[in-house]
């Protein structure tokens, strides 16, 4: 959940990264680490396990409007993708204030996809949270290999729901839908802190990379 520091001024807000295996979550927070400025963000840590490994930094953008007179603060990590991993995924969850489901657009990883999902799920619950009532998009990622599968189907398995999410499709390797996805998560996330912590209700979040 946010963390307000009223003697830095910061608002901190975490977001997740979740998915299968070698579905490009690494790539993704990769790419962003490489292209915000070095003079707003800090180390890329990876934590390495056998076979899967759990990457986080933090980056304050440019522009972020919140709450006049703080500064906003991302926590970015994604989880292992191995099942074996579970206990880390689920140490990863905690606090988390917006989540990104990046999912593999191949056809034969769609058992993979459904079963990551369940898992986060899950994993939610057991924390006493709800991916309903989390600012959440999905990134169908991988979209440039040829035996992909079409967005709608990857919706009708992964965003049938009352309310659909938005979804963005992508090319992690490329850059493709990376920032889209970034700001798309950011803006939603930096909505419900105002909504529920100003109590204003707004409409729009502007975000600014540095």
């Amino acid at each position: 959940m946010a963390f307000v520091n009223y003697e830095s001024r910061e608002i901190q807000l975490k977001i997740v990264y979740y998915g299968p295996a070698l579905c490009g979550k690494t790539t993704n927070l990769q790419t962003i680490h490489r292209m915000v400025s070095d003079d707003s963000k800090g180390s890329l840590t990876s934590l390495a396990t056998a076979q899967d490994r759990t990457l986080f930094f933090d980056f304050m953008p440019l522009v972020a409007d919140a709450v006049e007179g703080f500064q906003t603060r991302f926590q970015m990590y994604t989880v292992p993708g191995q099942v074996m991993y579970n206990m880390t995924r689920r140490l990863v969850l905690r606090g988390v204030d917006g989540l990104v489901f990046v999912a593999d657009s191949q056809w034969d990883k769609m058992p993979e996809n459904v079963e990551s999902f369940k898992n986060l799920e899950e994993n939610l619950r057991l924390q006493s949270d709800d991916i309903e009532a989390l600012p959440c998009v999905f990134q169908y990622n991988k979209r440039d290999l040829s035996n992909v599968a079409p967005r709608h189907y990857l919706d009708f398995l992964l965003n049938n729901r009352r309310v659909r999410r938005p979804a963005v499709e992508g090319v992690a390797t490329e850059g493709r839908g990376v920032f889209e996805t970034l700001n798309m998560i950011a803006k939603l996330v930096l909505l419900k802190f105002i909504r529920e912590y100003s109590g204003k209700q707004v409409e729009d979040a502007r975000l600014v990379l540095a």
